[in-house]
This record gives structure tokens, C-alpha cells and sequence, in this order.
């Protein structure tokens, strides 16, 4: 007979540890609970410049764990490769955060490009004005960003001397400087305008490229990353041939899980562990009192997850197998149609999964019931279309009106809908989607819509040419599948 976890104390470390709000909103994560993939190695790395991931795939949260001095050391002893990050000075260019005496805000940077200031000069400026804290021989004495930046203009000079001379001494040291990129839809109220933001910024990068302590570390969205729009400059493809991609494979989700569940304050869950599967859990190191580290098996080994895993909810997602394994079920149903899963959404599910069966299967054999881990894909769906809400909300006005309807589906049934609706016309005329950007194909009407939710994951384009919609998008607009998780609101058999 397989092990199995004392149900109501597995229950009870998830729901303590896992996070009620997996958005961090520009704050430093709990180290305890943080889980350095070693894909993501490469993207922390001062020489990586352009890090890219899909909504909730790192990108917030590595700009604010390298913006804290402990994380850092933490980083560090994660890693031997990164000790360079633990002693590197930091500084911040952009953020989701509005902080404008650090760098301009979206109606700022508009003012500047209508002035005809260049956006690398205008990113120029924002690095400078970071590296030297604003020093008036660099940036000038004005207190606004446009006097700084026609300072900057004005006086090319000084402020190649003062890179040059900050980089000798930081070499010196044995230090870097980074100078962090985030949230960049936040800089511009269009698509071209974010272009022309993001080349002018991977100008920057490049520039300073040929100094040996001096970084740019920008993290986009893939949708971003327009090489025909963005990377009509001599030498761009440098910048795109260093790019690094967080991502999250199912073995690196369960390894952040049990990171988490190891970090509980009261211990339980690794008493657990090394009793039923004789796994025990290592000390980050004496500096980092409390912090505890996976079994190496847990961190690497799939078939040791998978068992560890099963102890916590069964065998099986139903009454037999041919409902599925939970281990491979849960980030199955929650990818995308490019096979990404959001920690975020993984987190969030296995949560909700938790609480569910406290409320209702609470003598259950297990941690975490089938149906609730169900129901726990369904809380994660709400909330994937809730950020989806948040960056593109005019996938609301796409999706929305197909409730009701099955997948798969020919994409002639969607356009018309769309038809119906008037749904393009009003996106056309911007009365849906608010000060967002908008879909960046539109104008090419229903075929470019199609290809906008397609780069973002939400449709799959089936080999006979019709539309499938992945559960973690298709259950919260209330779509069906046969056979699939239920939507939200639906009483319809799975």
C-alpha cells in the first residue's frame, strides 16, 4: 500500500503556506518560500539582459528579489554560478510601482516622445540618472524629467565619462551595477508607442554592452518582443540572441511546491516526508536560520515527486485511472495553449483544492479530494481571466460573448458571434478595453484577433483548422468541452 500524509495536516500546511495573493505588487518575496529553477538561473544571471515570460511566470517577482540584499546572499548560495548577483548594486529604471523621481510614468514618457526626445535618449537619461543618484553633473539640475533629459542631450560627454569611470571602478571592486526593467505595458498607452519605449530600451542594453560592469536587465512579455517592430537597429540581433525564457516544467512547479510546504513554521510537513519516504531536508545555510531546501530527489526527480505527491491527494483523479493522475492532471488542465503553466495559477489551485475539501470532503482519505482539485482548477481559472482582465482586457470582450458554446470549434461560428456582436467595430472605435493597449493585430480584423489569442496561449488552432480553448481560459468564460472540467456556473456533466 503507497504512503499516504496525515490528511489533516497536509491540509492545514497548505493553506497556511500557500498564497491567498500569489501577485507580489512590487514586494520583495518571503525568502523561505523561494524556489530558484535552474532555467531561471541563466536568467538572473548580470549578462542575461532580456528576460521573458508569460503573466505570472517570475518576471515581477525576480525584479523584486534582486532589489533585496538577503535574497540576493540567498540567490547566491542557491547557485554557485550567481555570486556575482549577490554583490551587484541595484538599481530600478521601471516598475508596475509609480515612483517618479526614480523614472517617468506613462504620461510623462508620452510628453517626452511628443517633444521629439528619442527614446533611447529618453532610457539613456533614466539609466544615467539611476547609476549616478541623480548627480547634476551627469543629469543635470532641473527636477524634471525633461530637463534632465535635454541635459543629457546637451552634454553627451560628461556622461560617457561617467560611465566609463563607473565602470572602471565597479571592475575593480569585482562588482556589478543592474539597472532593472519592468511592467513595461504600464509605459505606453499604444502599440507603437511601446515599441518605439522597448527598441529605444534595448538600445540602452546594447550600449552598454561593450563595458564589463555595467547592465541593463529588462524583463518583457513575449508578446512584446515584435523583432519586426522592435529590432530595426544595427547589432538588435545580440540582444535577441541573449534572450532567456522563464520556464516553468512540471518537475520545477512541484519543486516550488515542496519548497513551500517544507518552509512551514511548525515543521510537520518534513517530519512527514522523512518518516513515510525517508527524504530529509537540508538548512539553506547558517546564515539563513529557518530556511529549508528540498531532498535533492524532490527537486530533480519526477517519479520521487509524483509519489510524494499521490500521498497527498490519491492515486487517481476520480475512481479509477482512466480519470487521470493528479500529478500530471493539475498542470495539464492549467496550461496554456503553448503548454505553459502560471505558478501562480498552480499555487492558487492547489489551495482552493485545499479549502474545498476542508468544507467538504473533510474526513476524506486524503489531503486533497479529486473534486475539489476540480474545483481548485476552476478558482484558478477565475483567476487567470481576472489578470488577463488586468493586461488585456479586451479579451473580455472576445470571449465573453462565446458562453455558452463548445470546444472545439470552427472559427466561422466565433467570427460570426464577433459579427453579431458588433465586437470588433467597438474594439476598432476603443470603447472597450479602457486606457490599455489594445489587440495588437486588429486592424486585420477576425484573422488578426484569432492570431493575438493564439501568441497569448487563450486559442489553440487544432490541425483541421478549428479553435480549442485550454481549461484554464475556457472554464472561467463558460465555455464547454465534452469530457472536461466544468465551467464556471454550469451544472453540465464533465
Amino acid at each position: 500500500m503507497s504512503a499516504k500524509i496525515q490528511p489533516a495536516l497536509a491540509r492545514e500546511t497548505i493553506r497556511a503556506v500557500l498564497p491567498e495573493d500569489t501577485s507580489l505588487h512590487g514586494a520583495a518575496p518571503e525568502p523561505r518560500f523561494v524556489h530558484l529553477p535552474p532555467s531561471h538561473t541563466k536568467a538572473l544571471d548580470p549578462d542575461a539582459q532580456v528576460v521573458v515570460g508569460m503573466r505570472g511566470a517570475g518576471k515581477s517577482f525576480w525584479w523584486a528579489a534582486l532589489q533585496d540584499e538577503r535574497l540576493r546572499r540567498l540567490i547566491a548560495v542557491r547557485s554557485h554560478t550567481l555570486q556575482a548577483v549577490e554583490r551587484a548594486k541595484i538599481y530600478v529604471g521601471f516598475g508596475e510601482t509609480p515612483a517618479p523621481n526614480r523614472y517617468p510614468g506613462r504620461d510623462t514618457l508620452r510628453g517626452l516622445l511628443n517633444d521629439e526626445y528619442e527614446p533611447r535618449l529618453v532610457w539613456r537619461t533614466v539609466v544615467l540618472h539611476a547609476l549616478s543618484h541623480g548627480d547634476a553633473r551627469v543629469v543635470g539640475t532641473g527636477s524634471d524629467w525633461a530637463s534632465r533629459v535635454a541635459y543629457v542631450q546637451a552634454h553627451p560627454e560628461a556622461a560617457e565619462r561617467f560611465l566609463y569611470d563607473l565602470d572602471l571602478r565597479l571592475d575593480h571592486e569585482g562588482r556589478y551595477a543592474l539597472v532593472l526593467f519592468d511592467a513595461l505595458d504600464r509605459s505606453a498607452p499604444d502599440w507603437p508607442t511601446m515599441h518605439l519605449l522597448i527598441r529605444g530600451l534595448l538600445e540602452n542594453a546594447l550600449d552598454l554592452r561593450p563595458y564589463r560592469r555595467l547592465r541593463l536587465k529588462c524583463f518583457l512579455r513575449s508578446d512584446q518582443l515584435d523583432e519586426r517592430s522592435v529590432a530595426d537597429f544595427p547589432d538588435a540581433s545580440k540582444m535577441f540572441a541573449t534572450r532567456v525564457e522563464l520556464s516553468w516544467p512540471h518537475r520545477e512547479l512541484y519543486a516550488m511546491l515542496f519548497q513551500y510546504l517544507g518552509n512551514a513554521e511548525d515543521g510537520a510537513f518534513r517530519q512527514e516526508i522523512e518518516k513515510h519516504f525517508g527524504y530529509s531536508w537540508d538548512k539553506a545555510d547558517d546564515e539563513h536560520e529557518g530556511i529549508f531546501l528540498p531532498p535533492k530527489p524532490l527537486l530533480r526527480d519526477e517519479g520521487a515527486q509524483k509519489e510524494v505527491f499521490h500521498a497527498i491527494t490519491g492515486p487517481w483523479m476520480g475512481r479509477d485511472r482512466r480519470r487521470g493522475f493528479p500529478y500530471t492532471w493539475v498542470p495539464g488542465h492549467l496550461a496554456d495553449a503553448h503548454g505553459r503553466t502560471s505558478p501562480r495559477s498552480f499555487l492558487a489551485a492547489l489551495r482552493a483544492a485545499a479549502e474545498d475539501t476542508d468544507d467538504r470532503y473533510p474526513d476524506h482519505d486524503y489531503a486533497l479530494h479529486y473534486e475539489s482539485i476540480k474545483r481548485g482548477v476552476q478558482h484558478a481559472s477565475r483567476i487567470r481571466r481576472s489578470e488577463l482582465r488586468e493586461d488585456y482586457p479586451w479579451v473580455d470582450a472576445l470571449l465573453e460573448p462565446l458562453e455558452g458554446m463548445v470546444v472545439p470549434i470552427a472559427f466561422d461560428e466565433i467570427e460570426s458571434v464577433w459579427r453579431e456582436r458588433s465586437v470588433i467595430s467597438k474594439l476598432k472605435r476603443g470603447s472597450l478595453g479602457g486606457e490599455h493597449l489594445p489587440p495588437a493585430h486588429l486592424e486585420e480584423g477576425g484573422a488578426g484577433l484569432r492570431r493575438d489569442l493564439e501568441d497569448l496561449g487563450i486559442f489553440l488552432r487544432m490541425r483541421d483548422g478549428r479553435v480549442n480553448i485550454p481549461d484554464v481560459f475556457r472554464v472561467a468564460y463558460g465555455l464547454g468541452r465534452r469530457g472536461g472540467v466544468r465551467p464556471l456556473g454550469s451544472t453540465g456533466a464533465r
